[in-house]
């Protein structure tokens, strides 16, 4: 055997060493993890990916037979790429735009929170149905940033849910409060963007 051969075949042996260690702890940690039940995820952060994780969720969803609402917050302006998709699935995916825009572009609180209590009020509807696996409640951390909505009474609904719902809301700003009732709080950080580079949105990646 020479050194190349020996030296690779140490590599081998760490790895297999250090893979069965690690099958060891995650294996404790699935065999403890007995309880099931619908979970709040939360994911924010200044980064992008938070409603393209959501709405990722929503495919693995209806890939398990679940049925899924969706009220999306502030977003309404324009027509994006996930509301075109999923409305080819009336009998599954119950989407509702309820937002005018941008809140720098809307210029109008009164009217912001006229419009995020109307889709409180569907999200309310959503979450007090048991035929609903799966809740998106997208751009709600805004709504709750710029209180158009008061936080507690939406943490009342949100643990007023059947038992096995699970809800995943997104946005910028998530309050306190609202993570410290959360079950797994994922936040996105920039590293870079191409819009900062000068290039524009661009369809089917932005929207």
């Amino acid at each position: 055997m020479d050194n190349e051969q020996a030296k690779d075949g140490g590599l081998t042996e760490r790895h297999n060493a250090r893979m069965a260690r690690k099958k060891e702890v995650v294996d404790k940690k699935i065999a403890a993890a007995t309880r099931n039940a619908g979970v709040l995820v939360i994911t924010c952060g200044n980064g992008k990916g938070k409603s393209s994780s959501a709405f990722g969720m929503v495919a693995r969803a209806l890939g398990h037979g679940m049925k899924v609402g969706i009220v999306q917050f502030i977003k309404g302006a324009i027509p994006t790429g996930e509301e075109q998709f999923f409305r080819r699935f009336p009998d599954e995916v119950s989407f509702h735009v309820m937002g005018e825009g941008y809140t720098w572009e809307t210029q109008d609180r009164t009217r912001d929170v006229e419009k995020a209590q109307a889709a409180w009020q569907r999200a309310q509807a959503l979450l007090s149905d048991p035929a609903i696996g799966m809740v998106i409640l997208d751009e709600l951390n805004i709504a709750l940033k710029y209180k158009y909505l008061d936080v507690q009474q939406v943490i009342a609904d949100l643990q007023a849910r059947p038992a096995m719902q699970h809800v995943v809301i997104t946005g910028r700003g998530a309050p306190p409060e609202l993570i410290e009732v959360a079950d797994t709080v994922t936040e996105m950080q920039p590293v870079k963007h191409a819009f900062a580079a000068g290039i524009a949105a661009q369809q089917g990646v932005e929207w």
